[in-house]
């Protein structure tokens, strides 16, 4: 028979080997979650823009990289910017990692900017990662007889151009065109996102727009049906003219770059996915590294490029850094900037 001290001594044995087991029970239980589940990828736009195809891009990928192989189902909430896709995150949609959310990277920049309105600190969610830096331009219409951004600058009378909610990447484009730049712009209200807006240019409703380049339509560039007048982004891809002039550019001085680069920095996040921050971290760790692999993954990568969907990624804890420091951007060229946006 084990004497007093002999049984004490097993039991310190057995509760030491059971605490070190407790991390790997903890991952076995994370692998095993999503077994049977389905993810709810919410993107804050109507379906057809830039947001909505990098969104089914990769909900057709990420699930073989995730433990228990969940579905994913694309789920579009619209509205206020894409704001309400963001609130639906943060309140109603479980909290559990079944949800993850896309949204127009713009809102970043309308949170510092007009708090009151957007009512989010973005440093408080949970990143999963970004697929892409949104690499925007902006475009007339052929038969608008605006050849380059020369032509934008000294046009006696405006040019139309489709609006959608505050707070998209388009709005705040647009602004910065007319408030930074001088463009004269007569904006034209009422439009969904960005495939509404590209309807209307066709229909000659409108004159042009600043949109991604992987959304603009491929024939409108071959068949040079547009002329693209000026590139938000210094980033070169295939198929863009690389003589058309970058906006950081076109600033006068040292000043009006740092707010130009504080107006684009959302553009620089691109196309970000992120799930709550009240996900349990070992959740959100299976994500990230599911994510990661999934923008590595080869078949993703030939499907991105068929599609014309540019393809240069950040990881999670690299886009929560990048949030950090937008929101130390100095007070006084924010509130230069809400004078630009208009807030």
């Amino acid at each position: 028979m084990a004497s007093p001290s002999s049984l004490s001594l097993l039991k310190r044995f057995v509760a030491a080997g059971l605490i070190a087991a407790l991390p790997s029970l903890a991952h076995a239980a994370e692998r095993t979650f999503y077994a049977g589940k389905t993810i709810d990828l919410i993107v804050g736009e109507p379906p057809g823009g830039g947001s909505d195809a990098y969104a089914r891009l990769l909900s057709r990928h990420l699930a073989r990289h995730i433990p228990g192989t969940p579905a994913i189902v694309v789920q579009n909430i619209p509205g206020a910017g894409t704001l309400k896709s963001v609130m639906y995150l943060n309140a109603t949609a479980p909290q559990d990692g079944t949800a993850m959310a896309t949204f127009s990277s713009a809102l970043i920049e309308q949170a510092l900017t007009a708090p009151s309105r957007v009512g989010v600190d973005f440093r408080k969610f949970a990143w999963i990662g970004n697929i892409s830096e949104d690499v925007r331009v902006c475009y007339v219409w052929g038969a608008s007889g605006v050849q380059k951004f020369a032509d934008m600058r000294s046009r006696p009378k405006p040019l139309f151009w489709g609006a959608t909610a505050p707070g998209t990447a388009g709005n705040a484009d647009s602004a910065m065109l007319q408030n930074l730049f001088g463009v004269r712009i007569q904006p034209v209200q009422g439009y969904a996102g960005s495939a509404d807006k590209r309807l209307a240019v066709e229909r000659r409703e409108i004159d042009g727009d600043c949109g991604g380049w992987t959304s603009v339509p491929e024939d409108w560039v071959r068949g040079k049906k547009i002329n693209v007048v000026v590139r938000l982004s210094p980033t070169l891809v295939p198929g863009m003219d690389g003589a058309v002039p970058f906006g950081g550019d076109l600033t006068k001085d040292a000043r009006e770059r740092q707010l130009y680069d504080f107006l684009t920095a959302p553009e620089r996040l691109g196309r970000l996915f992120m799930v709550s921050d009240k996900v349990p971290a070992e959740r959100v760790a299976v994500l990230r590294a599911a994510f990661d692999a999934t923008i590595a993954d080869p078949s993703f990568l030939t499907e991105a490029n068929r599609t014309r969907l540019l393809v240069t990624p950040m990881k999670g804890g690299d886009v929560a850094a990048r949030i950090g420091a937008l929101y130390a951007t100095p007070a006084d060229v924010i509130a230069h900037a809400k004078t630009i946006l208009g807030e």
